[in-house]
């Protein structure tokens, strides 16, 4: 069996703020109820934290949950758990309408931290990233440069974005382009 490598290796740019790519991250999709009771409590067996309000975030170490939509979550842990946090889920949601997929190969994983983030994000995202808008422990899905993507603070100046993998090249390469020094605006 082959070994498991992240979309573009590790890539990383300083600028503005920095943008590297997060390597290997354990990610799963669960669709189903969210606010059935079996759906929030096999989360938290699993993960060790809640189901988040809406546009928000949950984690806890290397275990996150992250609110997608009013049926979805997108479930963080290490790559190398997503097969058995899927079964998992599957034993604890047996008899609970749900879908819970590994999708873990199908995407990739950016960080943006430094003080500039906020704008390098905002050159590409029709939000409002301005602190009181947008704060750690938030999420949303957007288009970054006309491709789906999620994006998500968590931590003061340290933002997430997660995007189909086929599309990792072409989003690094905008967050590149936006965290160029000589492309500083300051917006924010």
């Amino acid at each position: 069996m082959s070994e498991a490598v992240s979309s573009l290796q590790s890539a990383e740019f300083e600028g503005l703020a920095r943008v590297a790519e997060a390597g290997l991250q354990g990610m799963i999709t669960l669709r189903g109820d969210l606010g059935a009771r079996a759906v929030r409590a096999a989360v938290k067996a699993a993960f060790g934290v809640d189901v988040p309000d809406v546009n928000n975030v949950a984690s806890a170490g290397h275990m996150g949950v992250c609110w997608m939509s009013p049926d979805e979550l997108l479930l963080l842990c290490p790559h190398g758990e997503a097969e058995a946090k899927v079964a998992e889920l599957g034993t604890a949601l047996a008899k609970q309408h749900h879908l819970a997929v590994n999708v873990s190969d199908a995407r990739a994983m950016f960080q943006v931290k430094g003080s500039g983030g906020r704008e390098v994000l905002g050159k590409l995202c029709p939000l409002d990233f301005a602190p009181g808008k947008f704060e750690p422990g938030q999420i949303r899905r957007t288009r970054m440069a006309q491709v789906p993507a999620a994006v998500w603070m968590d931590g003061v100046d340290t933002f997430r974005v997660v995007c189909f993998r086929s599309m990792a090249r072409y989003v690094f390469g905008a967050l590149k382009a936006a965290a160029d020094p000589a492309s500083g605006v300051g917006v924010y």
